[in-house]
């Protein structure tokens, strides 16, 4: 791990998202709450909120960090048949929380595989990647696609 303790904590945030390519029809079933296994988008944020907090358990040169905020949105879109998790994570730390907001956008994804495989094993997860950082000594990032 990199050494920090040499750095003040400032507050850091990061934003990342997960894209799941599924069916139209899956995607209605979802919004509607009609897929055998329930709930499908109130889980999937569940599971990703609990990601971010267990990251250091999960990526080996992570830093724990106490996290102060974690929240997952969902953007849907039926026709294209996608729905795109979109992680935020806040912390006051000495080092960011890039990890773990791509760790929850990439579990939230990986919990809607697993609720909806069995109506469909065609499911895709594409596209993880950081959108926004902010806080510490590189100050903001944010990916230009997104503006």
């Amino acid at each position: 791990m990199v050494d920090v303790s040499h750095k003040d904590p400032t507050m850091r945030t990061a934003t990342a998202s997960a894209r799941v390519l599924l069916t139209p029809l899956l995607v209605k079933d979802i919004v509607t709450g009609v897929t055998s296994k329930g709930d499908v988008l109130s889980v999937a944020r569940l599971a990703g909120i609990a990601a971010a907090k267990k990251t250091p358990d999960l990526i080996p040169l992570s830093h724990p960090l106490a996290i102060h905020h974690v929240s997952i949105e969902f953007k849907v879109d039926a026709e294209d048949g996608t729905i795109e998790s979109i992680a935020t994570v806040r912390a006051f730390e000495r080092t960011g929380v890039e990890m773990e907001a791509m760790t929850a956008a990439a579990v939230t994804a990986l919990t809607i595989y697993d609720m909806c495989k069995g109506a469909d094993k065609g499911i895709t997860i594409g596209e993880i990647k950081l959108l926004f950082k902010e806080g510490g000594k590189s100050g903001i990032y944010r990916r230009e696609e997104e503006l």
